[in-house]
């Protein structure tokens, strides 16, 4: 049995060599001396700018469908249906990035560093909501923005903060904004895309301790209007200055009965109620406290001016050079047998003592004039505050607020004569359709 496997075994040995044989002598070895060049083949593969291109075109289509909605029907469930869309798509399928948020720090960037290319999708993703905003209100905030769009889908309830603490809360997005152009200015860190509380739920994964803040912040939006938008987001602390001089804005119905139902119904408060100032000033006491206020914004800004610079040492702690310098001359002045992991890299590449203290001096520098105008800013704000929350002003009907006002169109529900005005328009669109269908 062994001898008849034996044999069998060489048959087929003697079988795939002379087959190897015939297949050499059809096709030869190739000569690679010959100077032979093999083509070489391209393929048209789909990248990341056909999504961008997507990106954009969706977000126009988004905030004029939204505009349309808001100020031409005044009707909420197309802004209901962009919420849903701008969630799946912009949120979990795009993964929340590039966003509007994010995008200003690209642009800051740009700005100062001109070796910096920034791409015109990221621009377009930027700046096409401020333009929608300067038109039309901050149609952006509505539903297209998934952060936004996220918070107004899980509302359930609109608990109202008082008018002081809503004010101070509201100071943080601008904090967050000037310092965010502070650290893009100064090439160190992009903090809103780092602190970003809805990448992680939109991601279903990263940081544990961003995705259980940016879930409280859920938690919290079903019980009062969007937290995030109010008092955290620093895009929307920027659409809010241009939704004050916004073209065509949304209004109260024309015939409004003064039933406080909208005002109960907007989440962010955004309508106010009629107020009857009664405590009337005379005229010399009106100026001195105008007097007052002029004072009072220049030393506001030149105290956070000085607050500013003096916390630029601490402030630039965030840049790595700054950092890496800094402990390498802690470890010049007290030499360490195990050097820290950066240390050792920056030595092991050849850099010198010399290049490094030149390039953080001049960061530094910059740090002190960019932290000194950061300062200024925020003393501006703090002032402008407290001036807003002095000011008391006579009211006679219900009023919009347009730069807090985020165009979803809650109010159009509640409003008996909106309703009453959708319910006439709709029967005359019947009645016309009826009519020319009898025509025919």
């Amino acid at each position: 049995m062994k001898s008849c496997m034996k044999k069998l075994i060489e048959i087929l040995i003697l079988i795939l060599l002379s087959a190897a044989a015939e297949a050499q002598s059809r096709f030869p070895k190739p000569d690679f001396e010959s100077g032979y060049q093999y083509p070489t083949f391209s393929y048209a593969v789909p990248g990341e700018t056909l999504w961008s291109t997507v990106d954009v075109i969706l977000l126009a289509a988004m905030m004029s469908v939204t505009a349309w909605a808001v100020i031409r029907q005044r009707r909420r469930t197309p802004v209901f249906i962009v919420s849903i869309i701008s969630v799946l798509y912009f949120g979990f399928f795009r993964s929340g990035c590039i966003c509007s948020v994010g995008a200003i720090q690209n642009v800051i960037l740009s700005f100062i560093d001109s070796s910096y290319a920034m791409p015109l999708t990221v621009f377009l993703v930027f700046i096409l909501p401020v333009i929608f905003t300067f038109f039309f209100g901050r149609v952006f905030c509505a539903g297209v923005c998934p952060f936004g769009a996220l918070q107004e889908l899980v509302n359930i309830k609109n608990f109202r903060l008082s008018k002081a603490v809503s004010a101070a809360l509201g100071i943080i997005p601008w904090i967050y904004l000037i310092f965010a152009i502070l650290y893009a200015a100064t090439r160190s860190s992009f903090i809103i895309c780092r602190f970003d509380p809805f990448i992680g739920i939109f991601r279903m994964g990263g940081d544990a301790g961003m995705i259980t803040f940016g879930g409280l912040l859920l938690v919290a939006s079903a019980f009062t209007g969007r937290p995030f938008c109010r008092f955290l987001c620093p895009y929307g602390a920027l659409l809010s200055l241009f939704s004050r001089f916004s073209i065509w804005r949304i209004s109260i119905t024309p015939s409004c009965i003064s039933c406080e139902l909208c005002h109960n119904a907007c989440p962010v408060a955004a309508i106010r109620p009629p107020y009857e100032n009664k405590v009337k000033e005379r005229r010399r006491d009106g100026v001195k406290r105008l007097l007052a206020y002029l004072i009072f914004l220049p030393v506001m800004a030149l105290a956070g001016a000085l607050a500013g610079r003096m916390a630029s040492h601490s402030l630039s702690t965030v840049n790595k050079d700054i950092r890496l310098y800094r402990q390498v001359a802690q470890n010049e002045v007290n030499p360490r047998d195990i050097q820290p992991v950066d240390v050792e890299v920056f030595f092991s590449q050849g850099g010198t003592v010399d290049e490094l203290e030149a390039r953080a001096a001049k960061i530094g520098a910059d740090f002190k004039a960019y932290s000194t105008a950061a300062g200024a800013l925020i003393g501006l704000v703090v002032a402008i505050t407290l001036i807003n929350l002095s000011v008391k002003r006579t009211r006679k009907t219900y009023e919009i607020d347009h730069a807090a006002c985020v165009a979803c169109g809650r109010c159009f529900g509640y409003c008996p004569q909106n309703i009453k005005h959708q319910r006439t328009n709709d029967m005359s669109k019947k009645d016309s359709i009826r009519v020319q269908g009898v025509g025919k």
